[in-house]
């Protein structure tokens, strides 16, 4: 597989956290001017814009591992010589690893939890399952980010 079709394939979650972004703009706005201007709100608001954040939250945070784009104080880290900083990225990697297969694990099980037990929304009828659906599937995308980036900081840039 080539470079360029492996980067299609992991900005699929910027493709879903954008367009998650965009109804969460449209919806609000239009739920503001229905609210305020025309004193007819929408009821269904408030369940889109959750979907919304959830989706932009566990989409999104795949894309900012593949970025380096999570806050890091590495002040101390960078007094010290580049060999133990290596070693300090292998152990702060290992244990970002070990906090994303907890969390896969444990959405895994929420998510085949709402799937066993039918679980709607009240107002608009959509599964949870579908909603959170996007959390164990975004950490895998966390962690082959994830592992990208450490790769390539490691080995000083080099292209995969």
């Amino acid at each position: 597989m080539k470079n360029n079709t492996l980067e299609k394939i992991l900005n699929i979650d910027l493709l879903f956290a954008g367009t998650a972004l965009i109804i969460l703009i449209i919806v609000t706005f239009m739920g503001v001017i229905m609210r305020y201007f025309i004193n007819d709100p929408i009821i269904w608001q408030e369940e889109i814009q959750l979907f919304c954040f959830a989706w932009i939250t566990f989409w999104g945070g795949g894309a900012v591992f593949r970025n380096g784009g999570h806050i890091a104080i590495d002040v101390l880290v960078d007094l010290f010589p580049e060999k133990i900083r290596k070693i300090i990225d292998i152990i702060v990697y290992v244990v970002v690893l070990l906090i994303l297969l907890f969390l896969f694990m444990q959405s895994f099980v929420l998510v085949k939890q709402f799937y066993v037990t039918k679980r709607i929304t009240n107002i608009l009828g959509i599964q949870y399952y579908i909603i959170y659906g996007a959390l164990p599937l975004c950490c895998v995308l966390m962690i082959i980010n994830y592992s990208i980036a450490v790769y390539k900081k490691l080995k000083g840039g080099i292209k995969l």
